[in-house]
């Protein structure tokens, strides 16, 4: 199976919605950062991709239909060479909420005994590649804008679908050629539901979500 949908978008743009939508529009799993978690193996072949070494796309997402959120959002461009008939969805939402969500969740230090120094070397090279500086409040804002209009410039019109999470079904289905679900669009991951999944990950336990 190759992927149908490339996610462009950052963490914290809907990305967990979107796993749960695509599964459903797709009938295939969705890649997501959850998926690094329960396959520790392909930390190592993330942490290559961050350091530029050859990636074997086809094999690291055999058997997915889409891939959204980090760390595949990161190498969009990568993927699309080798997914030439993927749909490009790239999730948006005002920089500055970005920013403010993002801070409180995925760019915040973690700990736990899953993140090895393996993860955290994957981690430190993907960031080095991606903001080039210490994440703060310009330097984050700027890579976010950055990325959008690098997806705009970039890619083929009738390859992309810039996306809100208030967009719901309609362009996404619309984009794949497959009917809208009846049951609403999934909205899920907020910070309190991230906060909780938090102290349960301190506590050792497997984060059941995403970011």
């Amino acid at each position: 199976m190759a992927l149908r949908v490339i996610g462009a978008g950052f963490g914290r743009t809907g990305t967990n919605s979107l796993k749960i939508a695509l599964e459903r529009l797709l009938g295939a799993p969705c890649y997501h950062m959850i998926e690094v978690f329960q396959h520790p193996d392909h930390v190592r072949v993330w942490h290559d991709a961050a350091l530029d070494k050859p990636v074997d796309w086809n094999a690291l997402f055999a058997g997915y239909g889409a891939a959204v959120d980090w760390p595949s959002s990161a190498y969009w461009p990568e993927q699309m060479k080798a997914f030439p008939d993927a749909l490009l969805l790239l999730s948006v939402r005002d920089a500055e909420s970005w920013w403010e969500s993002g801070r409180e969740t995925i760019l915040r230090e973690h700990d736990h005994p899953m993140i090895t120094a393996e993860w955290k070397a994957m981690v430190q090279a993907m960031f080095a590649r991606y903001w080039r500086a210490a994440i703060d409040r310009e330097t984050a804002i700027a890579a976010f804008k950055s990325n959008t209009d690098r997806v705009l410039r970039e890619v083929p019109k009738e390859r992309l679908l810039v996306w809100e999470a208030a967009d719901g079904w309609e362009p996404i289905c619309a984009a794949l050629g497959v009917p809208v679900p009846s049951e609403p669009f999934p909205h899920t991951n907020t910070r309190e539901e991230w906060r909780a999944r938090e102290a349960a990950f301190a506590a050792g336990k497997f984060p059941g979500s995403g970011h």
